[in-house]
């Protein structure tokens, strides 16, 4: 880890804090379309992810959904059981692989997809209302870059670390 000259070090502050400041603002719009997509079609914000993925580009494997919704194995499971008892999505064979399974909308699936998306559309437009396009493109951009830096660092913390080899630019 690169060290932080003492005169420029602050102390931490948890809402002047970047990564707590971008989980509080996800969560609450999270939360308010969540409460939409519970109170009018009964879909939890997994089974709301999964149906998302799955109206966009299908079938997918457990394991290509995990990645897509940056969910777990669990979740995406509990998910994808879920939306399979209502009939929304079903289990189809993978051909490339007999030990997994590939997950598909239903046409009831499609059909209550249809009606979220728009409603998703809705909400986001409102939250965004305030913004500009330009500011609204740079948002999406600066989101990019930040979600692209996580996933680096966290992949450079999963490495196992060689005693010779130089500190890496995150804390251990």
């Amino acid at each position: 880890m690169v060290p932080i000259p003492a005169a420029v070090r602050k102390p931490l502050r948890l809402d002047d804090y970047l990564p707590y400041r971008l989980s509080v603002a996800a969560n609450a719009a999270s939360q308010l379309i969540a409460r939409a997509y519970v109170d009018r079609f009964g879909l939890t914000v997994p089974q709301w992810r999964l149906m998302a993925v799955l109206g966009e580009d299908s079938p997918l494997t457990q394991q290509a959904l995990c990645v897509r919704t940056v969910m777990d194995k669990v979740t995406v499971m509990r998910a994808a059981q879920g939306l399979q008892k209502r009939r929304l999505v079903k289990r189809l064979p993978n051909v490339e692989d007999g030990r997994s399974h590939r997950l598909v909308l239903t046409a009831a699936g499609e059909r209550m997809y249809a009606q979220v998306a728009p409603l998703a559309l809705e909400y986001e437009a409102a939250l965004l209302e305030g913004l500009d396009s330009i500011e609204v493109g740079k948002l999406e951009q600066w989101l990019r870059r930040v979600q692209q830096a996580a996933t680096a660092l966290t992949r450079v913390a999963a490495e196992p670390a060689h005693p010779a080899a130089p500190s890496p630019r995150i804390p251990r």
